[in-house]
């Protein structure tokens, strides 16, 4: 498959992977290391180019969508933060972890033990969570002690049909001051505790792109992910169906574009230079 090159290697290979954008009608957006990088006393940096790019994403007509796994804060308050940075978005965007493990929850009638960060939990405020019989776990960052991983431990060791619900599966994901542990460290743990399989709520799983895809109303094979986690972002996308471009921000590291399993359509700079060239192609 063609790669998209950096600006001075463009030529023919621009042109054959421009060939590929035809007939995308959608754009998914990665937020955190596509976006912003988060952390620091603002709660965040927006990358440079990132906030024009958003605006030229909804100017040139293409439907847009953003896909985080996001889950130290409700998605409302996130969304908040993120228009404090410069960043025209909506709730209604944005699609998040915790609304569809909420739904997942009601529809099994699953009372949660909740392994999560203290901003997440009013999420969680329509639930039952009496007499838990699910450990639901996201990223808690200083909430991951050994007595809260004990607890879940307990709580999922305990239970005659052991059920964990995991808000995403990221190993690590880069933060102001230095990259950070995610929640799927956490969740191995679990898992290799209690001999249980997690199931996993967000990216990299089917049903989290498909939703956001309903939300759109497009097909898979018209729309394209961008983000910077070649396995959960590139990999899950293009599991699903999609195009997926990674960007060189956030976590990305140069030994992405050799990784094994996942090979991204394309590689760009940041998400400035992305979307520059997807609209470029939409008026050809």
């Amino acid at each position: 498959m063609h790669q998209l090159q950096a600006p001075g290697r463009a030529g023919r290979a621009m042109a054959e992977w421009a060939k590929q954008l035809a007939g995308i009608k959608g754009v998914v957006l990665d937020i955190s290391g596509v976006l912003y990088d988060s952390g620091g006393e603002g709660g965040g940096v927006p990358i440079p180019g990132s906030i024009e790019a958003v605006e030229k994403i909804k100017a040139s007509g293409l439907k847009l969508r953003f896909c985080t796994n996001e889950t130290q804060a409700t998605r409302g308050k996130f969304v908040a933060k993120l228009q404090r940075l410069g960043f025209n978005i909506l709730v209604n965007e944005v699609t998040a972890p915790a609304p569809a493990a909420c739904r997942i929850l009601k529809e099994r009638n699953l009372r949660p033990h909740l392994l999560v960060h203290d901003d997440l939990v009013p999420e969680f405020d329509q639930l039952d969570k009496a007499n838990p019989n699910c450990v639901v776990i996201g990223d808690a960052a200083d909430n991951f002690s050994y007595k809260n991983l004990n607890e879940a431990f307990r709580v999922l060791i305990g239970l005659e049909n052991p059920i964990l619900i995991s808000l995403g599966r990221g190993r690590y994901y880069k933060e102001t001051d230095g990259l950070k542990l995610d929640v799927g460290v956490y969740m191995k743990a679990l898992e290799y505790a209690c001999d249980v399989q997690a199931e996993v709520v967000g990216k990299p799983a089917e049903r989290f792109f498909q939703s956001a895809l309903a939300e759109m109303e497009v097909e898979p094979q018209q729309a394209i992910m961008i983000g910077d986690d070649i396995v959960n972002d590139v990999g899950g996308a293009q599991q699903c169906g999609m195009r997926a471009l990674q960007v060189r921000t956030g976590k990305y590291r140069p030994c992405d574009e050799q990784h094994p399993e996942v090979k991204a359509d394309g590689y760009v700079n940041n998400l400035a230079e992305a979307v520059g060239i997807i609209v470029k192609q939409l008026h050809k």
